[in-house]
């Protein structure tokens, strides 16, 4: 059923710039964010003011060679969630069907509600490790669907989607007139084993990403969208109704890091390869937490422990747990019930390793606490 617009909220949203802060922060799902002392960006390389245009020529150039494809299939977006927004509205009209899996994240899904989607969902499913299985999709498309909607790495559990299912989505999509968009933004955090942007796989396929997760960025807000051409000028007459011209000085900072990405993505492997065996030691002390142990991503799900009075004892709850963690031990995780997993809570792994070592011994301690309340 349709939902006015102007009740259309991201509950998520409101929740991470509100209360998500701690002195322990493990909601962030990103790599440790850079300052600008951290590039090399002097005053005179930038510029406050640019003509209006489609795109700052030497961004688009940088970023064609990066994804694989030509400069006129991207389009520039203020950061991933913009450039959802902007590849929704241009692939699909109010009260056509959209296919959304789930769990999913939701400012994505509010998105193409606030756009008038019908919404239907497919599951991932614990038990099959989180995978976009191409059977489960055939079962719930319909020859109304005109958008398929997943992420790639997916957003909450970094269950990486491989080329043969994405492959065999697309011509299921294909076979009712349907595209696909896949959110790439954690599929940054392959780095150098990244393969290029879905629209190899056909012209259906519409993705997404930024510089935020995988590189410390997100200030500069450099997303984008890649689409087939005659798409890509859809997407940007869309934009034309929001502005002018981009911010100049992101889009510079933004070509200018471009030139330093084997640096940034050595710091981010570097990164990501020292904190990993630290949650693997913690899941194998605490496998009652466990849900899935993916080897890529910035961030993963975790069961919420279960205390002995509590009436859902089967499956936890997530939001009581996530309230003691943040209120008695000052740390900050992001509650599953954002994702459609009430029972869990995401766990970032990209910050600062002295952080998530002692945000991790804080949540074993949590965990103790929250499991005697009540014996």
């Amino acid at each position: 059923m349709s939902v006015g617009r102007s009740h259309v909220e991201s509950a998520y949203m409101q929740w991470a710039k509100l209360h998500s802060g701690a002195p322990v922060n493990l909601a962030t799902s990103a790599i440790a964010a850079l300052s600008m002392g951290d590039l090399p960006v002097h005053l005179e390389d930038l510029a406050l003011n640019a003509p209006g245009s489609y795109g700052y020529a030497p961004l688009m150039e940088r970023l064609g060679s990066y994804l694989g494809v030509s400069a006129d299939s991207i389009v520039t977006a203020p950061g991933t969630s913009m450039a959802n927004l902007l590849a929704m509205a241009a692939t699909f009209e109010p009260g056509d069907e959209v296919l959304f899996e789930r769990p999913t994240y939701e400012p994505m899904l509010q998105t193409a509600v606030f756009l008038g989607a019908e919404v239907r969902r497919f599951e991932r499913r614990r038990e099959d490790g989180f995978r976009a299985d191409p059977d489960e999709l055939r079962r719930r498309i319909t020859p109304q669907t005109r958008l398929v909607v997943l992420a790639n790495l997916h957003n909450p559990t970094s269950a990486l989607t491989l080329e043969d299912d994405l492959r065999a989505i697309g011509e299921i999509a294909r076979g009712v007139g349907a595209r696909v968009l896949v959110d790439e933004v954690y599929l940054e955090a392959l780095f150098y084993r990244r393969p290029p942007a879905a629209l190899r796989l056909g012209p259906e396929f519409v993705s997404t990403s930024s510089l935020t997760k995988a590189y410390g960025l997100g200030g500069l807000r450099c997303g984008w969208v890649v689409a087939e051409p005659e798409l890509a000028r859809r997407i940007w007459r869309i934009r034309d109704l929001h502005d002018v011209n981009s911010a100049s000085v992101a889009e510079r900072i933004s070509a200018i890091v471009m030139d330093q990405r084997e640096k940034l993505e050595e710091r981010g492997e570097t990164l990501l390869g020292t904190n990993r065996p630290i949650i693997e030691r913690f899941l194998d002390e605490h496998p009652e937490m466990e849900v899935s142990r993916p080897p890529f991503g910035t961030v993963l799900m975790l069961r919420a422990p279960i205390a002995p009075s509590s009436r859902r004892a089967a499956s936890g709850d997530a939001d009581e747990f996530c309230r003691l963690l943040r209120e008695r031990y000052e740390t900050s995780v992001v509650p599953g019930a954002f994702f459609d997993m009430p029972d869990c809570f995401r766990v970032g792994i990209g910050g600062g390793t002295e952080e998530l070592e002692e945000g991790l011994e804080r949540l074993a301690a949590a965990s103790a606490e929250f499991q005697k309340r009540g014996a």
